[in-house]
Parts: structure tokens; sequence; C-alpha cells
């Protein structure tokens, strides 16, 4: 099946392979097993049986990312992975939230990239990004409170981080697409990145 997508250097068309979208049960997210939402914060990956509801009211989810930056430094992709693990799978902020919400915090003055080398830097809090947490820890400690009482009792599958991963894969190919467009040469470079993970996904033991 065929599925176009107009980008900067015009109309483009991908093939899917059949048995793909034979997993999927709905046009947002549910694949085989798994299910997870394309949408803002207030829904989440994985199971979805409470990430559906709106997770946080404004400004929330921009304290509990400052304090997971004050415990340490971060990427976006790690702040998602730590959210997800506080609430045991349950939960997780999509990347169209988050990142707009990292830019906010360093206009703010509350957070700065790390110093290092690369073109990736994590996050890190500033002196006022402390004094912003220390203002309202009591907020931020329920805040915290709130996702770890999202975590199921009972240990469950990986089910939710798939999910997570493969809505990872989705949105990275459109976020691509929309940026430069798509010619043979790029389909072909990530239909061997897809085959190369399918490869490494069935050798796993």
């Amino acid at each position: 099946m065929s599925h176009r997508h107009c980008g900067p250097r015009g109309r483009v068309e991908i093939n899917i392979p059949e048995a793909l979208l034979a997993m999927r049960g709905g046009p947002w997210g549910k694949w085989g097993p798994f299910e997870f939402d394309f949408g803002d914060e207030g829904r989440g990956w994985g199971r979805g049986r409470r990430g559906r509801r709106r997770m946080f009211e404004s400004g929330e989810l921009r304290l509990v990312l400052l304090k997971l930056i004050a415990d340490e430094p971060r990427h976006g992709y790690d702040l998602i992975r730590a959210i997800e693990q506080l609430t045991g799978g349950e939960y997780a902020p999509s990347p169209g939230v988050v990142y707009p919400t990292l830019t906010l915090l360093q206009d703010m003055g509350l957070i700065e990239e790390a110093p290092g080398e690369g073109p990736r830097k994590p996050f890190q809090v500033t002196d006022e990004g402390r004094k912003h947490l220390e203002e309202r820890s009591d907020e931020v400690e329920a805040l915290l409170e709130r996702l770890r009482d999202l975590a199921p009792r009972e240990e469950h599958s990986a089910g939710p981080a798939i999910g997570r991963a493969v809505k990872n894969l989705m949105t990275a190919l459109r976020h691509r697409v929309s940026r430069d467009g798509i010619d043979d040469e790029l389909l072909h470079e990530i239909a061997a990145i897809l085959d190369e993970a399918a490869q490494r996904i069935e050798r796993v033991k």
C-alpha cells in the first residue's frame, strides 16, 4: 500500500508493506498487541488504559522535565524514557510536546546545553532552574508521585516499550520527510536500516 506525503520537494509516495499495515487496528496507533497514540501530552503510549486522559495541566510537564534534568543531564529522548519508567510503561509524553517544552525552559533560563563534544548535547539545569524547583518543591513531588501511582502493581510485558519505539520510528520518518523531502537514495537507505533492524530482531535469543 502506498502513502503519499507532500514535503518541500513535492509529493512523494512511500510504500508500506501490506503485512505491517495489516497489524494496525486503527488509524492512530494500534499495531498487533501494542497500542500507542499520535497526540499531545494528554495521550500516552503503551496500552493506553490510563494514558488517554490529560496527564498534565499547564506548566506541570515543564516542572517534571526540569526536575529530571536537575537529577542528571538528559536529552529529550532520555526524558521520555525516564517518565515512561516512572509510570511502569503506562504513560510517555510525545516528542511533539517534550521538545517545545525544553525550548521554553531554555528561553526561561532554567536549563542550558551541557558542555561537551558532538552535535547533540544533553540539557543541564541552571542555578535559576534549581531555585525555581526549590520554590515549588511540594508541587514537583506531588507530580512525581502522580506518575509513580500509574505504575502497575504486577509485572507487565514489554509491550508499551515496543509501542514507544515504533512511535519514535514513525515520528522520525515523518519529521525527515516534512523537513527535507525524500528521494530514491534516501528511501533505499531507510529501507536498509529497517532491514538490518529486522535481522537483528530475528537473531535475538
